[in-house]
C-alpha cells in the first residue's frame, strides 16, 4: 500500500503549505470577532443567552446547548482567554483542508457537548470553547502519528507548552467554574476525530515483471 498522493499544502516548507496556514489563520482571526460579538449581545440581554443556549447536564431542554455552548461564554475574559489558544490550533486543523476542519470540529463540538451533558453537574450550565480547544490539541497529535505529519505533532506540543497549565484541565476539580468534563471529552473527541477524518490511503500501482508476477512498487 502507498499513501495517497500528498497535496502540496501538507508538505511542511512548500509554498502552498505556508499559504494554507495564512489563509487559516486569517480565517480564524475572522471568526473570533464573533465571539466577542455573541458575548456583546450576551451582556446587553442581561445573561439570557448563556442561560438559555448553555448545556445543562442531565436536563433535556439543555441539550441545545450541545449545539449553541461552543459559541458562547460567561464574560469577556473568557473570550480571550480561549480566543488564542482557538485561533493557533484552529489555524493548523484547518490547513489540511476546509471539509476536514469542519466535520471535525463538528464531531468534537457534538461528543464534548454529549460528554458534558452526560456526566457534568446537573447545577450548573456549561459554555465556552474549551471543549473545541482541547479537541483541536488531541486531533493534532494524533493525526501527527497517524498520518505520519511530525510537524502537527511539533506544533501540538508547542502549543501545550505554551498553555500546559490548562491540560491540566482534562482531570477532575473541586472549582465548579471549570467543566473539566467538557476538556477531558473534547480531547477525546479530536484524538478520535484523527483517525475517522485522516488522509485516506490509496492501493499501490502494480508493476507486472517479465515473468508475469505482480509486484507492488516499492516507495521511493
Amino acid at each position: 500500500m502507498l499513501p495517497a498522493a500528498e497535496p502540496d499544502s501538507a508538505r511542511f516548507g512548500s509554498d502552498a503549505f505556508y499559504s494554507a496556514i495564512g489563509r487559516a489563520f486569517v480565517a480564524l482571526c475572522a471568526f473570533v470577532p464573533l465571539l466577542f460579538l455573541v458575548q456583546l449581545i450576551d451582556n446587553l440581554t442581561g445573561q439570557v443567552l448563556q442561560r438559555d443556549g448553555g448545556i445543562q447536564p442531565h436536563v433535556v431542554q439543555g441539550l441545545d446547548g450541545v449545539v449553541l455552548a461552543p459559541f458562547l461564554h460567561a464574560n469577556f475574559e473568557h473570550v480571550m482567554a480561549n480566543s488564542v489558544p482557538l485561533i493557533l490550533l484552529g489555524t493548523f486543523v484547518l490547513a489540511a483542508g476546509a471539509r476536514r476542519f469542519l466535520a471535525a470540529t463538528a464531531f468534537i463540538a457534538v461528543v464534548s457537548g454529549a460528554g458534558v451533558w452526560l456526566i457534568g453537574d446537573p447545577r450548573t450550565v456549561v459554555v465556552g470553547a474549551s471543549g473545541v480547544i482541547f479537541g483541536y490539541f488531541g486531533l493534532l497529535v494524533v493525526r501527527g502519528v497517524v498520518e505520519r505529519s511530525w510537524w502537527n505533532i511539533a506544533v501540538a506540543l508547542l502549543i501545550g507548552l505554551l498553555y500546559g497549565w490548562q491540560l491540566v484541565g482534562v482531570l477532575p476539580v473541586v472549582d465548579s467554574n471549570i467543566s473539566w468534563q467538557g476538556h477531558l471529552c473534547g480531547l477525546v473527541a479530536g484524538m478520535i476525530a484523527a483517525v475517522l477524518f485522516r488522509r485516506r490511503r490509496s492501493g499501490a500501482p502494480v508493476a507486472e515483471t517479465s515473468t508475469g508476477d505482480e509486484r507492488t512498487l516499492p516507495v521511493s
